[in-house]
């Protein structure tokens, strides 16, 4: 028998596909786990050189590594078979070996099993989170871990210190923070943005508003995937970190690509930021700051009702005015036919500045107070583990 509240051992597996959302989240719930929950924690993750980007001190060729009290394995063909967690979450529905499958169905009672699933603030997430898929042939019970907007889903990933960091950073931090990064504060009335983007249509005619507007834009961009859009629109062959070009109102900056830590700042310190796909979506929310959200594109243009399924949530109790100011502009910037251009759009942000920033901070107070996803996980799977226990012999 398994049974003791204080320690509880944790194996999340995570498989990095093509960007860095998914080991995004994976370490800051391995994380919190182990520094909020008092958990031990093992992450395997099958891409180390990705972890690393968004976690420098990462070494790529080591098998085990401690990292910030979190054990990171290196996930491969040869994957230890034995299983000694406690609970076992697939992040995103990545395949366990079948071994291990096999392992975790020797224990008595068996490893709570989660399927830790995409955020989507869509209505049909509510009844469909924590619903149990029993494994075919084994003595094992799945369980799909919706995170979510509402207390009748998992949550959003919050530490519980975020909040404070934030709101020291913004009272004493953002000066020193613009000075590292070789900028002046920013002037009356200039725009500072950050934009981390997938590869989009409608960057060259924002960036074109931008720099024939009547305000100072100060853009900042980190390396990634939408820099060879930026460069091409300014007329140089590579933009590189460091880089820096003015187009008339518009003052462009490359950043390097940087730690999770440090593109919160990033975020906090921003009039406005531009994300895209999960992590960098909630972390925009907790910076309390306006923001428009790139859905990662799937295909027949499902991530449009991911898109509209935010935008009811994010917008129910905004000002009409504002509320179709940032509609049209996530719109164009997803690629729904038929909402304004990017010109059109910023001239209505413009109008509506004031709201849409007041919105952000109130946006954000109503989601901290629900209960955080690492909270709701935990409590998830020690329920498990004691109805387990007590209905094993």
């Amino acid at each position: 028998m398994r049974y003791d509240a204080g320690m509880r051992t944790w194996d999340i597996c995570c498989s990095v596909i093509d960007n860095f959302g998914d080991i995004g989240v994976s370490w800051r719930l391995a994380r919190s786990l182990a520094h909020e929950q008092g958990a031990q924690v093992r992450l395997w993750v099958d891409d180390l050189a990705a972890f690393q980007r968004i976690r420098p001190d990462v070494q790529p060729d080591l098998a085990q590594q401690s990292c910030d009290g979190v054990t990171v394995c290196a996930w491969s063909p040869g994957m230890p078979a034995a299983c000694t967690a406690d609970i076992v979450v697939e992040a995103f529905g990545c395949v366990l070996p079948d071994a291990y499958v096999a392992a975790m169905a020797t224990h008595s009672p068996p490893p709570v099993w989660i399927n830790l699933e995409y955020l989507s603030a869509e209505f049909w997430v509510a009844a469909h989170h924590g619903l149990p898929s029993p494994h075919p042939r084994l003595p094992l019970t799945k369980y799909f871990f919706f995170p979510g907007y509402t207390e009748q889903t998992g949550g959003l990933l919050r530490e519980r210190d975020v909040l404070t960091r934030r709101a020291d950073f913004v009272q004493h931090g953002v000066d020193a923070y613009w000075q590292s990064l070789g900028l002046a504060a920013p002037l009356p009335g200039e725009w500072r943005i950050s934009l981390f983007a997938y590869e989009n249509p409608a960057l060259a005619e924002l960036l074109d508003a931008w720099r024939a507007g009547p305000e100072l834009v100060t853009l900042l961009v980190p390396e990634g995937r939408i820099l060879p859009q930026v460069s091409a629109w300014s007329g140089l062959s590579e933009l590189r970190t460091g880089d820096a070009v003015q187009c008339d109102a518009l003052h462009v900056q490359v950043l390097p690509f940087t730690s999770q830590d440090e593109y919160d700042r990033l975020l906090w310190a921003c009039d406005l930021n531009f994300v895209r796909g999960e992590d960098s979506c909630v972390r925009a929310q907790w910076a309390a700051r306006p923001l428009v959200w790139q859905a990662y594109p799937q295909a027949d243009a499902v991530h449009h009702d991911k898109l509209d399924a935010l935008l009811g949530r994010y917008t129910e109790t905004l000002a009409p005015a504002a509320a179709q100011v940032l509609t049209d502009t996530w719109r164009r910037w997803n690629g729904v036919s038929g909402a304004p251009d990017m010109m059109a759009c910023w001239a209505g942000w413009r109008a509506q500045r004031g709201e849409l920033r007041r919105h952000a901070t109130d946006w954000q107070a109503r989601l901290a107070a629900q209960p955080s996803l690492t909270d709701a996980l935990a409590d998830f799977a020690e329920n498990k583990l004691k109805s387990c226990v007590f209905s094993t012999p």
